[in-house]
């Protein structure tokens, strides 16, 4: 039991972050309204989650303007990618 638990990652416990890990693992990229909308948060609770991921480095940011808006795009690294997944799988071994 101890083997499995010790996969878990505290980063993704919280079910926003855990959320947005879910939706850029399977996208090359999200915006942070597209990841607003999906997750169904204000503002400033995915800004402190998406800084969160960002500061892990288990997320990368990509700032730049749209129609002279800013627009900023948010990607999962391949490091983030093999954190979540390895906590991914600790979640199915105990459900097993």
């Amino acid at each position: 039991m101890k083997e499995l638990l010790k996969n878990l990652n505290k980063a993704f416990e919280n079910r926003i972050r855990l959320g947005i890990m879910s939706a850029l693992v399977v996208n090359d990229y999200l915006d942070f309204n597209a990841l607003k909308n999906l997750l169904g948060v204000t503002d400033g609770n995915l800004a402190s989650h998406l800084k969160s991921l960002e500061k892990s480095d288990y997320i990368r940011v990509q700032k730049e303007f749209l129609d002279r808006k800013p627009n900023t795009k948010y990607s999962a690294s391949d490091e983030g990618k093999l954190a979540f997944i390895r906590h991914i799988k600790a979640i199915e071994q105990l459900l097993k």
